[in-house]
């Protein structure tokens, strides 16, 4: 086979090179989260599973360049029907299955689907009802269940490394979620240097407790997955003892836990020593920072913890055991890449002077092969005068090398709070509290919470008239626009004014500070 140029051409390898060999399997769970029973798929089973897929899907009008909505649930219907769109040239759009009525009319109007893939589930038994009911006045609209059945074989559309093939959502500082569109070559590079970076190979089996909709599961998981030709078991939503089983049962080399249960586990010496956990060499973690106690406890145990920095927009840090051999350094460093086709920045946002030795702190910025070409419909704000993405994230180096080798992550720039790895604009949630009558004006930020690394809350200055609302009733009020679930905030309190600097913008970590400590009881929720 010739050097591959899509995400497809992957899988056809793989699909040669290990045709009888397991290729993906549903949690044992899956009936709680889907309704259907476990699937378990060969290379070959999964090829022509994605054979049937696309042949529904061309029925339906799909073909190259046509975008497909998906909204399924983290079983292997989701990576099928994207692997699907791959192989016919056409552009996935997977939304999270936390998605309402509110981001999928967003995404419809920004993206331009008129086919959406999703099924009905025991948590939304009324899915696709609902689904039509949303999307139903976009009149051309197709709403469709994923194929489940085999199909003859499918030849590949035409496709290179500057083919779309997804559109993925992420929050920023705007009012609603932003379409990422990521061509095949994007994907790829963000994949290989995974791949090697972590040495994934086909001997290895991964876990994947994201759902593969964004960078996370498809950049992180999927494309290296199809890459190397490996084993993948699905997970989501993340319910520890069926994870800790998978670990064992599927014997599981590498996966991603959060920071916060992986601190737990450590804790937990009796439930750690009752499991087998000799086939795990490495488990990635990230949108937090690690504990470098933590790093340490389980590289004791003879497995390594790998930090991790990432973006929907293709920036990436990886901070491994071979580039940081030091536990307590890997908790709170990163290498400075060293990437073919790949480079960053640090850059003062005072006066856009690139940085270049330890002790300022600047905003890291990327350039390369990896990073997407800009938000759908942006006016290219994402980018700066030469061509540099604009992370949003503020990072220093660290003192000791000339030129500098490590980056310490300070904070966000951008106003984002990370709930359990979902990332939810502050604006958009202000904008929705701020249209109750009997509120002046708020802020929504994150505070602390230990298995979740965040949550939201909501600081509000209430109307001279009338009673405030009770946080119940704020979220009553917020559930009226249909949003996701993990967007509603789970804290209020009203101030007499928000904190503001000279020039009037909020300030926020004034606000944070006040929350400083995590909620203990769910009356401070």
């Amino acid at each position: 086979m010739t050097e591959p140029t899509s995400i497809d051409d992957l899988v056809r390898r793989a699909v040669a090179a290990r045709p009888d060999e397991a290729a993906l399997a549903d949690a044992p769970n899956r009936v709680s989260v889907d309704g259907g029973e476990p699937v378990r798929l060969t290379w070959s089973e999964l090829d022509a599973r994605v054979d049937g897929t696309a042949a529904a899907l061309a029925e339906l009008g799909v073909g190259p360049g046509v975008p497909v909505g998906i909204q399924l649930a983290n079983v292997v219907e989701l990576p099928i029907t994207i692997l699907a769109c791959f192989r016919l040239g056409a552009v996935a759009v997977p939304f999270p299955i936390q998605h309402r009525a509110h981001e999928l009319r967003h995404g419809v109007e920004t993206a331009g689907f008129d086919v959406f893939v999703t099924t009905n589930r025991p948590d939304r038994p009324d899915q696709v009802d609902s689904a039509t009911a949303t999307l139903g006045e976009y009149a051309m609209m197709a709403i469709s269940s994923p194929s489940t059945k085999p199909g003859p074989p499918i030849r590949s559309a035409s496709v290179d490394a500057e083919t779309r093939a997804t559109i993925c959502w992420t929050s920023g500082t705007t009012g609603t979620p932003k379409g990422v569109p990521r061509t095949h070559g994007q994907w790829m590079a963000s994949s290989s240097f995974q791949v090697n970076e972590l040495r994934i190979s086909a001997t290895d089996r991964i876990l994947c407790p994201f759902p593969v909709v964004n960078m996370a599961g498809i950049g992180g998981m999927l494309v290296p997955w199809a890459e190397v030709g490996a084993f993948l078991a699905l997970h989501q939503p993340l319910d520890l003892q069926v994870f800790l089983g998978q670990l064992v049962s599927e014997r599981i080399s590498y996966t991603v836990v959060p920071p916060a249960a992986l601190n737990m586990l450590l804790g937990n010496t009796e439930l750690l020593d009752s499991l087998d956990l000799s086939n795990i060499r490495t488990i990635s973690s990230g949108s937090a920072p690690l504990d470098p106690w933590m790093v340490q406890g389980w590289q004791d145990r003879g497995i390594e913890i790998a930090n991790v920095f990432g973006s929907n927009e293709g920036a990436a840090l990886l901070s491994t055991m071979e580039a940081v051999p030091d536990p307590t350094e890997r908790a709170r460093y990163f290498p400075v890449p060293d990437r073919p086709g790949v480079e960053i920045k640090l850059v003062d946002l005072e006066d856009e002077t690139t940085i270049t030795g330890a002790g300022t702190i600047g905003e890291l910025r990327f350039r390369g092969i990896t990073v997407f070409d800009g938000y759908v419909g942006s006016d290219g704000a994402e980018f700066d005068a030469d061509g540099w993405y604009r992370t949003g994230d503020l990072f220093e180096y660290v003192t000791g090398d000339d030129p500098p080798r490590l980056l310490k992550f300070v904070d966000r720039a951008k106003d984002i709070i990370i709930r359990g790895g979902m990332n939810i604009s502050a604006a958009e949630v202000e904008a929705l509290v701020a249209d109750h009558p009997a509120i002046v004006e708020c802020a929504a930020v994150g505070f602390p919470h230990p298995d979740l690394g965040e949550k939201v809350g909501v600081f509000a200055v209430a109307g001279p008239d009338g009673e405030p609302p009770s946080l119940d009733e704020l979220i009553a009020h917020l559930r009226e626009y249909e949003i996701a679930s993990y967007k509603l905030p789970e804290r209020l309190e009203y101030l007499d004014a928000l904190p503001r600097n000279p020039v009037g913008k909020v300030v926020k970590p004034e606000l944070r500070q006040i929350w400083r400590q995590p909620a203990t009881t769910e009356s401070e929720q």
